[in-house]
């Protein structure tokens, strides 16, 4: 995963502009979104590239929900840059996770009287299934070990470095590499038996 685009420049406005939500300043946010657009757009976009085709949110959608779930978190002690995109990753995985749930109450009766079964609808079906698979893995694995989860929220879900990653979560980026490989394992074992 290639990291998030962003020159050193762009880090410290960001990290003030959270200090200074953080202080009560909330015309802080309305300087913060230009300056993180981009970014969430990025994320968004690596999120949704392994959703079903045809799903009915966009990038642009998915961006401007995760920013309202962000900007609605009153009791989040804003730390940095990487505390904030790896809030963002958790924030677009929950949305993504409750499109699936409900896309998956609709197939499965929902109101509605199915006709037709097209062959693209399986494999629509099945993506659906494995992010709800895959999210309740995680919910498994942040519960043995929260850090673990949080590394993956971070790492896969927030296309974040490990630099990053271990920034946001306030640990060594060696810390971060052996977390990565032992939350991949254990999800490796969970999905697959």
């Amino acid at each position: 995963m290639e990291a998030i685009e962003a020159g050193q420049g762009d880090r410290q406005p960001i990290t003030d502009l959270l200090v200074q939500l953080r202080g009560g300043d909330q015309e802080a946010l309305n300087r913060l979104f230009p300056l993180v657009y981009a970014q969430l757009r990025l994320i968004a976009h690596r999120q949704l590239q392994a959703e079903r085709p045809g799903h009915t949110l966009g990038t642009t959608g998915l961006v401007h929900e995760t920013y309202l779930k962000l900007v609605d978190q009153t009791r989040v002690e804003w730390r940095d840059r990487g505390h904030f995109f790896a809030l963002a990753a958790r924030a677009m995985r929950r949305i993504l996770v409750d499109y699936a749930r409900r896309y998956r109450a609709l197939r499965r009766g929902g109101g509605l009287q199915r006709v037709a079964f097209e062959e693209d609808d399986a494999a629509i079906a099945e993506r659906g299934e494995t992010l709800l698979a895959l999210d309740e893995a995680l919910e498994r694995l942040a519960a043995l070990n929260e850090r673990l989860g949080q590394v993956v929220e971070c790492r896969y879900f927030g296309g974040l470095t490990e630099e990053e990653t271990a920034e946001a979560l306030g640990v060594t980026a060696r810390t971060v590499q052996r977390d990565w490989a032992k939350a991949r394992g254990w999800l490796y074992l969970e999905l697959h038996g």
